[in-house]
């Protein structure tokens, strides 16, 4: 190019400029590159993550099944064995009666024909995971009452214990699966101390507290052995551990006093959040802990 300035002086021989426009951020081959290797990281991270997700849902399923497992197991232990234990008693006090009080025997053989069509529903209940049982009007003390009246007549000495049952506090409604569960675990603590701890007097007690449910099962019998408090129950023998896992299950501590010849005592304790089916607690005296015990 040539050209001159206003003065009319013209320029000499051309000059050349040569300049070079870069790439901009995204044209570099090393962005491309990064956005390949960031690409491919997040479909493998999501690809993890759903493996994740998968997995997750399967040991869910799994523990649910296993855990669905343990509780059929638990519930054929608390409604059918238990139940045909009874009534192998009660067969056995017809079987007693029968020569010199024919009477009284057919009212007995009645009673055992009605506790079997029970057993059967309640064994069917199980099976199937319904949560009926005899606690349905929510009175726990009612329930246990009418639990401990049926163990006294089960018995088939004469020196059948004497059994009470005490209320501390205002009774709540319980959370229903929970209130199940307390029933049951007060209930094979009461087979226990009819059947095995040759007590002369049994009682159950319950205290409604603002910060806690408080359930008690004592008697004056001959106790249990160390070591099986200590392995939480006696090989071939669920009773005991049930109990533990099932106050496990409510987020409940139980606990277990007992020497030999110097009777046994079970505590249950629920914080009231869990408990029960209201937030409304009314006040009262708290209630206190022993410091020595076995727990779950």
């Amino acid at each position: 190019m040539v050209a001159s300035n206003s003065e009319h002086q013209w320029n000499g021989s051309e000059a050349a400029v040569r300049f070079e426009v870069e790439p901009t951020l995204w044209q570099t081959w090393w962005f491309r590159a990064g956005f390949v290797a960031i690409t491919l990281l997040l479909v493998w991270c999501a690809h993890r993550y759903r493996l994740y997700q998968l997995t997750r849902q399967f040991n869910m399923r799994f523990e649910e099944r296993v855990g669905e497992r343990t509780r059929i197991a638990r519930d054929l232990h608390d409604t059918l064995l238990q139940n045909f234990h009874g009534l192998l008693l009660r067969f056995q006090a017809v079987s007693n009666l029968l020569p010199a009080r024919p009477q009284e025997a057919k009212e007995r053989l009645e009673d055992a024909i009605d506790q079997t069509a029970q057993a059967i529903t309640k064994g069917r209940d199980a099976v199937q995971g319904l949560r009926a049982s005899t606690t349905e009007t929510n009175d726990l003390a009612v329930a246990l009452k009418a639990l401990g009246e049926g163990l006294a007549a089960d018995q088939t000495n004469q020196n059948s214990p004497e059994f009470a049952v005490e209320v501390e506090g205002a009774p709540r409604d319980l959370h229903p699966i929970l209130r199940d569960e307390v029933y049951r675990i007060a209930g094979e603590a009461l087979r226990n101390a009819f059947r095995h701890a040759q007590a002369r007097r049994i009682e159950a007690e319950i205290h409604y507290d603002e910060h806690q449910l408080q359930v008690r099962i004592r008697d004056d019998g001959r106790g249990i052995n160390e070591q099986v408090l200590t392995d939480h129950g006696s090989t071939g023998h669920w009773g005991l551990r049930g109990m533990h896992e099932r106050a496990k299950l409510v987020g409940g501590k139980l606990a277990v006093w007992s020497k030999l010849h110097s009777g046994t005592e079970i505590e249950l304790i629920i914080p009231a959040s869990s408990a029960y089916a209201s937030s409304r607690i009314r006040r009262g005296p708290w209630f206190s802990r022993k410091g020595t015990a076995t727990e779950s």
